[in-house]
C-alpha cells in the first residue's frame, strides 16, 4: 500500500458532526460500512449516521468529504428512514474495531484497536489496522485531541484476514486461498490460540481441502482435536479421520469417547480401519503406539530402478520415505537402503546387493526412553518396528518421536502467536 495517499485513523472520525453542504451541523456519524466481499482494500459504501435521535443510512456517493471531526454531505438532505443493515454489510466500528483478526504473514492474531482509512483515488478505503497500544490510547481521547493525532505505522490490510463470524450479514468467510498458503502447523497454531468460534471458522474455511483440513487436525494438540471433532456429526468425523494419518487418526479416536468410537471406524474405508486397529491394540507410550503402519518395503530381489519408480508413485509422506525397508521371502526385514544411497546405485542392481543391514529394529513394547536414546545413538530419522518373527509392523520417525516428548508448556512457549 502507498502512504503517499491521504490517511484517516477510524477512531478520528467516529462522532464526528455531520454536517450538510453548508456546513451545517444535521447529527452525528455513528459508524462506517464496507463490503468485503471483493476483498481487496474495501471501500467505504456508506454512513451509519444519527440524526434527530434516529439511526439512518447515508450512502457514500452522498459523502462530499470525510475530514478528523468532519464529514460533509453533498445535495440535500438526506432520506431519514431508519437504518437497517443490509446483508453483506461490514460495520467497521461494531465488527471489526476492538476484534482480533488474522496476520497471514507470521501467522498471528492480532487485534484491530484501530483502523486506517486512505483515500484511494476519488474515495476512501480500508487500507490498514493499528495494532499498538497508542491506537487504544487514542481512542479513549476526548474527540478534538483525537482529531489531531497522527496515523502511525500500521498493518496493511491486504496482510490479514478478519473473522466474519459474528456478523450478522456478512454471509462471508474466511478466504480459503490464502489460508491455504499458511503450513498446517501454522493453521493449527491459529486455532489453538483463537476463541473456539475463531478456531471453527478457520477450520471451516480450509475444509475446502479435506487434505488440509486433516493436515490440520493432526497438528491440533489432543484437547483441540477432541473439541473440535466432538461436535461433528459421525459422517463429518469420518471424512477427517478417513484422509489422517492412520497412527493420528488411531491417537485421536483413542482419546474420543469410548462409545463413539467403534462408529467412527465402522464409517472409515476397510483398509484404514485395519490399521487403525491395531495401532489401537498398542500402549500410547511404546514404540507400538508411537510408530505409523505406513512405510515402502521391498522385496530383495526388486531393483534398484523398480525401487525408485515405487517411490514416484508413492502417496505416502515424505518423512515415511526417506528410507526403503528390503524384506526377504518370509517377508522379515533382512536390510535398509536409504534414498540417497539408492539414487547412487546402478539402475540394474537388486536391493539385495545394494541393501546395508538395519542399524538398529525396535520392539513394539520399546518405551519412549529406549526409543530416542536408540534413535540419537545411530542419528536416525526412521526406525523399523519388527514383531518377534522379524516381520516389519511399522516405522517411528523422528519428527514423531519429537512432537511426543515435547512438553506441552514448551509448545506454548515457543508459539509464533502473539494474542495482542
Amino acid at each position: 500500500m502507498r502512504v503517499d495517499i491521504p490517511l484517516l485513523n477510524l477512531s478520528s472520525v467516529l462522532g464526528s458532526r455531520l454536517a450538510d453542504r453548508a456546513g451545517e451541523t444535521i447529527g452525528r456519524v455513528d459508524d462506517f460500512i464496507v463490503r468485503l466481499a471483493d476483498r481487496g482494500y474495501p471501500p467505504i459504501t456508506g454512513l451509519k449516521a444519527r440524526i434527530g435521535g434516529r439511526e439512518v443510512f447515508v450512502p457514500a456517493e452522498r459523502v462530499a468529504e470525510i475530514t478528523p471531526g468532519r464529514v460533509r454531505l453533498s445535495g440535500e438532505l438526506v432520506d431519514l428512514g431508519r437504518f437497517e443493515r443490509r446483508e453483506g454489510e461490514v460495520l467497521l466500528r461494531q465488527d471489526l474495531l476492538g476484534h482480533r483478526l488474522i496476520n497471514l504473514v507470521g501467522a498471528r492474531l492480532v487485534r484491530a484497536d484501530d483502523l486506517v482509512l486512505g483515500k484511494v483515488g476519488d474515495w476512501w478505503r480500508v487500507v490498514g489496522i493499528d495494532t499498538s497500544f497508542r491506537s487504544l490510547l487514542r481512542r479513549l481521547l476526548p474527540r478534538p485531541l483525537r482529531r489531531r493525532a497522527r496515523v502511525q505505522p500500521f498493518l496493511d490490510w491486504e496482510s490479514v484476514e478478519p473473522f466474519v463470524h459474528h456478523v450478522p450479514t456478512a454471509r462471508l468467510r474466511l478466504a480459503f486461498g490464502r489460508l491455504a498458503k499458511l503450513h498446517p502447523a501454522q493453521l493449527a497454531d491459529l486455532v489453538e490460540a483463537a476463541s473456539h468460534e475463531e478456531g471453527e471458522e478457520i477450520i471451516e474455511a480450509v475444509g475446502d481441502d479435506r487434505e488440509l483440513e486433516a493436515d490440520v487436525f493432526e497438528e491440533l494438540d489432543p484437547e483441540h482435536q477432541v473439541e473440535f471433532l466432538r461436535e461433528r456429526s459421525d459422517e463429518e468425523a469420518a471424512r477427517v479421520l478417513a484422509v489422517m494419518e492412520a497412527d493420528d487418526a488411531a491417537d485421536l479416536l483413542g482419546a474420543l469417547d469410548q462409545e463413539r468410537r467403534d462408529p467412527l471406524l465402522r464409517l472409515l474405508p476397510w483398509r484404514q480401519q485395519r490399521k487403525i486397529r491395531a495401532l489401537m491394540g498398542y500402549n500410547p507410550a511404546t514404540a507400538g503406539g508411537l510408530m505409523s503402519p505406513d512405510f515402502i518395503a521391498l522385496p530383495e530381489s526388486a531393483t534398484v530402478s523398480q525401487a525408485l519408480e515405487k517411490l514416484r508413485q508413492t502417496e505416502l509422506p515424505e518423512e515415511t520415505v526417506t528410507t526403503i525397508l528390503v524384506v526377504d521371502e518370509r517377508h522379515a526385514l533382512s536390510g535398509v537402503i536409504s534414498v540417497v544411497m539408492l539414487l547412487k546405485q546402478p539402475p540394474t542392481a537388486t536391493l539385495g546387493e545394494a541393501k546395508a543391514a538395519p542399524p538398529l529394529t525396535l520392539s513394539p513394547d520399546d518405551d519412549l526412553t529406549e526409543i530416542a536414546i536408540r534413535m540419537a545413538d545411530y542419528d536416525l530419522m526412521v526406525a523399523p518396528v519388527v514383531d518377534r518373527d522379524g516381520r516389519v509392523v511399522g516405522i517411528v520417525t523422528v519428527d514423531d518421536l519429537l512432537e511426543l516428548m515435547i512438553p506441552d508448556d514448551w509448545r506454548r512457549r515457543t508459539s509464533a502467536l502473539a494474542n495482542e
